[in-house]
């Protein structure tokens, strides 16, 4: 990897205050605006609709009760007439609780106004659940356009971001947090926004009710608010960190098993599966142990909260029975007070159980935001440079360069490619060759000094514009999942089938395609599992030569492929490269014996230029160089 700053997300950063990331998060639905507020009304009617139906149960309970009691008194008096004969009697509890109650004596339970109440009560029901379907359907809807904003967003950032960014971000936490996290706060989303809108209005439609019913038992019930706010705010708090360092453990593990998975071949030759093995079982025993902490301490929240709504049910219960008795209560009042109670503890105990998965989300979202919060590329030019950039004379002038800025790999390094040209450029590992073409496409801006191609600075065009002139084939071949024509044909998705064979034939891919099952319709993977590496090298070099450049670069074109094949990739460039500027990296010095110019490069200066028989006569670092690896050969 490259130097850098540090990692996002890397041990030791410290992740965003949960509130301003939840408020954050939160704005994402802001295109969703209609549709929350259609959301929040059918939530606001079935809440209301659900709410109202607890009191008229309590009816039918008081239609049954007093039917019940009015079939044991003497029938021919009326209710006035008992109490006051219990009062005579001394009983003045019962007189009292007979006094709230619509009896008539020696009448029994009205079945029918029993049933219309219930009928009442199911319809109520009905239309609530069905109100409920509807809220649960449009949020749907609406949490997964917005999570798929959020993917674009992700993606397109990292099409903004510098290469700088990805040579210092790993890449198995770069990709967790594109796909694990953005997931994450896609479940988390959806499994506590409607729970948390239902019961938000559950207890505001639930306190409304029973302060209706009797003051002195809301009042009660409320006792267990303040105490349920603090139970959870306090376990919330311990949990949160244990939530980030899952996530972040998350990604760590990813890493290595992407790390192990790419290198399998490797790891397996040096006998070191055994070490990864053990590094990876460190790093899953860390996201054990963060995980567990994380649901143990938030698991917390619900039986808390359950054991204050039982505390608070038995004072309710005592002080409603006692209410009852002395007349100021009907026994259906009661019960639907207790059912309310009931209920009113059960939305907290939800809204409890919701802060997990909404810490956790919150979590995976500020690891999102801390890639969408990425410092960007510069910003391509507004008005692009209207002078052609076809002729393919590039010019570096005093350019200087460091992944570092206290490390320049490049130090005011000038050099100029006439068109048609091929410059070759030498050097020893870290002497800056492959950095100065990482330059010339603008992967890194640079610290100082200008490259123009045919005099245009190639700041003043998109690199849009400036990469669709410029072709390259770099050491490490990369190839997606397709076909081997498909491949071919990512260099001009506009080129015929004509064209596509041409280009196969010029870079000798048809040499060995003709061999394999399906021919073209060859489908390999992204590794380019079916065909050999010096194969791999070929498409891409077949790929990058139907794109058609003015400017050609040749990373190690070369070096994964046998001593035949290398020729005949000589001969291809050869016939290919006329009208063309081409940049050739090589450490095979004899595969560029015929470029017009060889560039030697060390610690990021030019040492010394010139044709292969001009600086082999000069005997200085080309010589050295140059016998260096003949003798090589020779051993």
């Amino acid at each position: 990897m490259r130097p850098g700053g540090p990692v996002p997300g890397a041990p030791g950063a410290k992740a965003k205050s949960f509130r301003p990331s939840l408020k954050r998060l939160l704005s994402r639905l802001a295109p969703e605006r209609f549709t929350i507020a259609v959301i929040i009304s059918l939530v606001i009617v079935s809440v209301v609709l659900n709410t109202m139906g607890p009191y008229l149960l309590g009816k039918a309970t008081n239609l049954v009760f007093d039917g019940f009691v009015g079939k044991q008194l003497p029938a021919g008096l009326t209710k006035e007439q008992t109490v006051e004969q219990l009062r005579a009697q001394g009983e003045n509890t019962r007189a009292d609780m007979l006094s709230a109650m619509n009896v008539i004596p020696g009448t029994g339970i009205d079945f029918d106004a029993v049933g219309r109440v219930l009928m009442l009560v199911l319809a109520l029901y009905i239309v609530a659940a069905v109100f409920g379907w509807l809220q649960g359907y449009l949020l749907n809807i609406a949490i997964n356009r917005t999570v798929k904003r959020l993917r674009d967003e992700v993606e397109q950032k990292l099409h903004r971001l510098p290469l700088r960014y990805f040579d210092t971000a790993p890449r198995g936490d770069v990709l967790s947090r594109v796909t694990n996290d953005v997931d994450n706060v896609s479940q988390s989303l959806q499994q506590t926004m409607s729970q948390l809108l239902v019961s938000l209005f559950t207890v505001i439609g639930i306190l409304i009710m029973m302060f209706w019913i009797s003051p002195l038992l809301a009042l009660i019930a409320l006792l267990t608010v303040p105490a349920a706010i603090i139970v959870t705010a306090q376990i919330a708090k311990r949990s949160k960190p244990h939530f980030v360092n899952q996530w972040k453990f998350t990604g760590e593990v990813n890493s290595s098993v992407e790390e192990a998975y790419t290198g399998h071949e490797i790891i397996t030759a040096f006998g070191r599966g055994r070490e990864v093995g053990e590094k990876f079982d460190e790093r899953n025993q860390q996201l054990y142990d963060a995980s567990f902490k994380a649901q143990f301490i938030s698991g917390l929240i619900m039986p808390a909260i359950m054991f204050l709504g039982n505390v608070n049910f038995v004072f309710i219960a005592l002080v409603g029975g006692l209410r009852v008795a002395t007349g100021n209560l009907s026994l259906g009042e009661v019960q639907a007070f207790i059912q309310y109670s009931r209920q009113f503890s059960q939305p907290l105990t939800q809204i409890g159980a919701m802060v997990n998965l909404l810490q956790s989300g919150v979590a995976s979202a500020e690891r999102i935001f801390e890639i969408l919060d990425a410092d960007e590329q510069s910003p391509d030019p507004v008005v692009e440079s209207q002078r052609p950039v076809d002729r393919g004379r590039v010019e570096f002038e005093a350019v200087s360069f460091g992944y570092d800025p206290e490390s320049p790999v490049i130090e005011r390094l000038s050099l100029v490619a006439d068109p048609g040209h091929v410059v070759a450029i030498v050097g020893p590992t870290g002497a800056g060759k492959t950095t100065l073409v990482n330059l010339l496409m603008r992967f890194y801006e640079l610290d100082a000094g200008t490259i123009a191609i045919d005099d245009v600075d190639i700041t003043t065009i998109t690199r849009d514009h400036l990469r669709a002139r410029i072709g390259m084939v770099l050491q490490d071949t990369w190839l997606f999942k397709g076909t081997i024509r498909e491949n071919i044909a990512y260099g001009n998705p506009t080129a015929s089938e004509h064209d596509i064979l041409e280009a196969a034939r010029a870079a000798y891919v048809d040499r060995f395609v003709h061999a394999l099952p399906d021919g073209y319709d060859t489908i390999i993977d992204e590794e380019g599992g079916g065909v050999s590496a010096g194969e791999k090298q070929l498409i891409t070099i077949a790929r990058a030569f139907l794109a058609d450049p003015s400017i050609l670069i040749l990373d190690e074109a070369t070096s994964s492929v046998d001593t035949r094949t290398e020729s005949l990739v000589q001969h291809a460039t050869a016939a290919l490269r006329q009208d063309r500027t081409s940049f050739v990296i090589a450490h095979r010095l004899s595969t560029i014996r015929d470029a017009d110019l060889i560039v030697v490069m060390d610690k990021g200066r030019i040492v010394e230029h010139g044709t292969h028989e001009r600086l082999l006569e000069e005997r200085g670092a080309y010589f050295n160089l140059y016998n260096a690896q003949f003798a090589a050969v020779l051993d």
